[in-house]
C-alpha cells in the first residue's frame, strides 16, 4: 500500500506561508509580491502552496509586476494550479493597480515638467500593445482639466479632427495643450507623422491663443519630449 500524501492544511503552515495572517499581524508592507498575489488566488495545488505557485509565476516575468500585468488570462492558465477564476482575479487586481496610478497622477495640482506628463500618461498608454494618441488640456495654471483619446492604432494615414480638438479646448476653457502618444515598439525616435501632427495642431491652436506646450512619445519606462529637445 502506498503512503498517503501529506496534507497541505493552511493551519499547519508557518506564518510566512500564510500571507493573510502575515498581513494582519505585520501590515501590508511586510508582504512580498508573491505573497500579495497569493492572497488573490487563495490557494495553491495539492503539492504546492499558493505562495510557491505565485513565486513561480513571478519568476517567469523576472519578478516584474508590469510584465505580469501584461499576461492574458489564457497565459496565466498555462501555470499548473491556475484556473480561470484565479487568472481573472490576478488580471483584475493588476488592472486596478494600473488605474490607481493613473488617478494618482491626475490628482497632481500642476504640470511642471515633461516628467510630470509622463507620470500622468504612462499608466494609460505606456504598456499598450497598440498605439494611441491623446490630448491633455490645461488651464492657465497648468492644471489638467481634461484629457481624451484622439486616435487609436497609430496616426499614420489617420485623419486628425483638428476642429474637434479645438472645440473641446474651448468647451473646457483650456489655454494649453499637451500631445502624447505611445510607441509599442519601444523606440523614442519621432516619425515624420509625429512631427506633422505636432505642427498641424500647433498652427491650429495658435489662431485661438491656445499653446501646444509639448508632445511626448511614451514607452513603458521612458519618454521623448518635443519641448525638452527644442522641437516646438
Amino acid at each position: 500500500m502506498s503512503e498517503k500524501q501529506p496534507s497541505f492544511s493552511i493551519k499547519q503552515w508557518s506564518e510566512d506561508d500564510r500571507p493573510r495572517e502575515k498581513l494582519l499581524n505585520k501590515g501590508k508592507d511586510a508582504l512580498s509580491d508573491a505573497e500579495l498575489v497569493a492572497i488573490l488566488i487563495g490557494s495553491g495545488s495539492r503539492n504546492e502552496s499558493a505562495v510557491d505557485l505565485c513565486k513561480r509565476i513571478l519568476a517567469s516575468t523576472n519578478n516584474n509586476l508590469s510584465a505580469l500585468g501584461k499576461l492574458s488570462i489564457k497565459q496565466l492558465m498555462e501555470f499548473k494550479g491556475i484556473g480561470e477564476a484565479k487568472a481573472i482575479s490576478i488580471v483584475a487586481a493588476l488592472e486596478l493597480g494600473r488605474r490607481r496610478r493613473g488617478e494618482e497622477a491626475l490628482q497632481q495640482k500642476k504640470i511642471e515638467s515633461s516628467h510630470s506628463v509622463f507620470e500622468l500618461m504612462q499608466p494609460i498608454i505606456g504598456e499598450l500593445p497598440h498605439e494611441e494618441f491623446w490630448i491633455v488640456y490645461l488651464n492657465n495654471s497648468n492644471k489638467v482639466i481634461h484629457k481624451n483619446q484622439l486616435s487609436k492604432g497609430g496616426i499614420t494615414g489617420t485623419l486628425v479632427d483638428v476642429r474637434l480638438v479645438m472645440k473641446t479646448a474651448i468647451e473646457v476653457g483650456a489655454v494649453g495643450l499637451i500631445l502624447a502618444h505611445n510607441h509599442p515598439s519601444g523606440t523614442l525616435k519621432p516619425s515624420e507623422a509625429d512631427k506633422q501632427i505636432t505642427q498641424k495642431l500647433k498652427t491650429a491652436s495658435e489662431s485661438l491663443d491656445i499653446k501646444v506646450l509639448d508632445h511626448l512619445i511614451i514607452t513603458e519606462k521612458a519618454y521623448f519630449s518635443f519641448a525638452d529637445e527644442g522641437w516646438l
